[in-house]
């Protein structure tokens, strides 16, 4: 009976330890023993409700020895608070390529920044969010052509940045009027692909002021537009006061010259700024050969993860060239690929990949299939080239910007054109998103809604790159743009306008006429111009008016949908995981914490397993033996 009793104490005590260890492995972050691992997206529904202009507020030491060194790209300690929320002991630091300079040389302290939560404290974050961009808007005066473009992004399925409006002030004075939008780090790559995601990328050039750091020795006026099959927009033509209120003074630059030759895109095969590894061409199987991809990674990517890359370019590019579809299907996110290149050219943004500059794009890859990510649409809408507005509007879908016939310099795209069915796919996801753009004048209302929304903030803002004057008709010409631009695209997929160069050179009868349309007036690489703005005086529109008709069409009020609601049956479009829908609910975005398997959780489990074990085991030897 001892030797029984003896065993069942021993078998209990183990039990008892088995039992800790588990309670201690379910609550071991409210206990504080374990980190707390679970994806906190709360963030989604905080700084990224766009219902309402957000506020945030910077606290910083030295704000002049910021604005002095902000071409660096330093980081400097502040506190924020954003809409009465206080993070305490964040970094902050100047943002972008030729934006940097391009303030700089206009005698303004406007830059585009960028807040990293966990910049001096691991695991810091706001709700979830690891960094928050503050985008300065400028080369537009619409001062909403980024937030359209990710709303649009979003709508149609594709992985996108979050964006919302914040008014900033610093050290308790007045900055102006910013957009709010998610860094493409760690807390987007969870939202959109979970914990397990792939590898991240941004294929930039030293040429063009690509990676952190660079940006401040880039001048924009330096470039070779020659050699794009440009004219330099810095020359000739009319100059232009940019106001700055009361922080910059005024200065005076070139608007964009009168530029003719190809319609609109200018250049043609193998043209335009870039490196062949950063238009994702297969060079050769060494990872020296792109420096201008894995120099600009931004998760740690290991040599495997080059190597698969690297693999998946050489698959694409020889699918292009022997028609080979199942090595295309190999190296690419078909779905993906099809609903960024949709938006992507209706937005007809020259200043990215396919245009002249070969940058402003994420490339993404998990599982040996690339696929691009948005960034930077300041300049879309044709306000790279900003020449001809009927070249842009018309600008066709099977052949944009750069692309040209039977191209083979952009591959990320030409591989759409080499295969009449993936040609055939492409036209049914554009004619999808026209679709719904255009469902209960969807795109219209929402230009409408952030008109009213902004307007006021946009009124007070001292630093803002533009009038009201011209922001009203910014905004105006905004809306006939994509009211000209969904009437080409929606002929050119019923097959009365020309999709390619070659087509419209041959028949241009039916391309749409937009000769009243000047698209400087949105604001453009040489900050607008082409007509003499310091006669205008008063608002246009005399306040924030409801905006209904009179401007290229577009009628009925603001949409009444809430400010994160698709148009009706919009999310069936998103296949991705089929979670979400909706600008507040991208395809694979989550909001809340969600419970996510981490190696402390497994650490913990086999610890309460192994107790386990050892218990039984020694009950089952010491009973053998007595």
């Amino acid at each position: 009976m001892s030797t029984s009793k003896f065993i069942k104490i021993i078998c209990g005590f183990f039990a008892i330890i088995a039992i800790v260890i588990v309670v201690l492995f379910i609550n071991g972050v409210k206990l504080g023993i374990v980190s707390d691992d679970s994806m906190n997206l709360s963030y989604v529904d905080k700084i990224f409700d766009d219902s309402f202009v957000h506020n945030i507020e910077i606290k910083i030491d030295d704000w002049n020895n910021f604005i002095d060194t902000a071409t660096s790209e330093t980081y400097s300690s502040i506190d924020v608070t954003i809409d009465n929320e206080t993070i305490k002991d964040v970094g902050l630091r100047a943002k972008g390529n030729t934006s940097l300079t391009t303030v700089k040389q206009l005698d303004s302290d406007r830059y585009s920044m960028k807040i990293e939560f966990d910049c001096f404290q691991a695991n810091k974050l706001y709700h979830g969010l690891d960094k928050l961009c503050l985008n300065n808007l400028i080369q537009d005066n619409t001062l909403m052509k980024d937030y359209l473009t990710y709303k649009m992004m979003n709508e149609n399925g594709v992985p996108a940045p979050l964006a919302s409006f914040a008014y900033v002030k610093v050290n308790d004075e007045d900055w102006g009027l910013f957009l709010a939008v998610e860094a493409v780090e760690d807390s987007f790559l969870e939202r959109n692909y979970g914990r397990a995601y792939g590898n991240l990328y941004k294929p930039d050039s030293t040429e063009m002021g690509g990676g952190r750091g660079n940006g401040g020795g880039f001048n924009m006026k330096e470039v070779d537009f020659e050699k794009m099959g440009m004219d330099n927009p810095f020359e000739n033509n009319n100059n232009v006061n940019i106001r700055f209120s009361n922080v910059a003074s005024r200065s005076s630059i070139a608007s964009k010259s009168n530029m003719r030759g190809r319609p609109f895109g200018g250049g043609g095969p193998g043209m335009g700024m870039g490196s062949d590894d950063a238009k994702l061409k297969y060079i050769d199987d060494e990872i020296d050969s792109y420096s201008n991809i894995f120099n600009n990674e931004k998760t740690n990517s290991k040599k495997a993860d080059k190597k698969r890359l690297i693999k998946a370019l050489k698959y694409l590019s020889e699918g292009i060239t022997n028609h080979d579809d199942e090595l295309i299907n190999e190296s690419v996110n078909i779905d993906e690929m099809y609903k960024y290149m949709v938006v992507h050219n209706f937005v007809v943004n020259g200043d990215s990949y396919t245009g002249n500059m070969i940058h402003n794009f994420y490339l993404y890859e998990e599982n040996g299939l690339i696929s691009m990510l948005p960034w930077d649409y300041n300049l879309a809408y044709g306000g790279f080239q900003s020449n001809d507005a009927s070249a842009a509007v018309n600008d066709p879908i099977d052949t944009p910007l750069s692309i040209t016939d039977g191209d083979t310099d952009r591959p990320a795209f030409d591989w759409i054109i080499s295969n009449e069915e993936f040609t055939k796919e492409y036209h049914e996801y554009f004619k999808k998103f026209i679709d719904q753009m255009t469902k209960d004048n969807y795109l219209q209302n929402e230009i409408n809604k952030t008109y009213k929304l902004i307007y006021e903030y946009v009124d007070k803002d001292p630093t803002k790159f533009c009038t009201m004057e011209e922001f009203e008709l910014a905004v105006k010409t905004i809306k006939t743009f994509i009211e000209l631009r969904i009437k080409s695209v929606d002929g050119q997929l019923d097959g009365n306008i020309p999709s390619t160069d070659s087509g419209q050179n041959a028949d241009s009868s039916n391309l749409i006429d937009a000769g009243s349309l000047t698209l400087s007036d949105m604001g453009s690489m040489g900050f607008g111009g082409g007509r003499d703005r310091g006669g205008q005086s008063g608002g246009s529109f005399g306040g924030p008016p409801d905006m209904q008709g009179g401007m290229g069409g577009f009628g009925g009020p603001p949409g009444s949908m809430g400010a994160f609601g698709a148009p009706p049956d919009f999310a069936n479009m998103a296949t991705r995981s089929n979670m979400g829908g909706g600008f507040g609910g991208p395809p694979g975005s989550m909001s809340g914490n969600i419970s996510s398997v981490t190696n402390t959780d497994y650490i913990w489990t086999f610890a309460s397993i192994i107790a386990i074990l050892l218990g039984i085991a020694f009950a089952y030897n010491f009973n053998k033996k007595w």
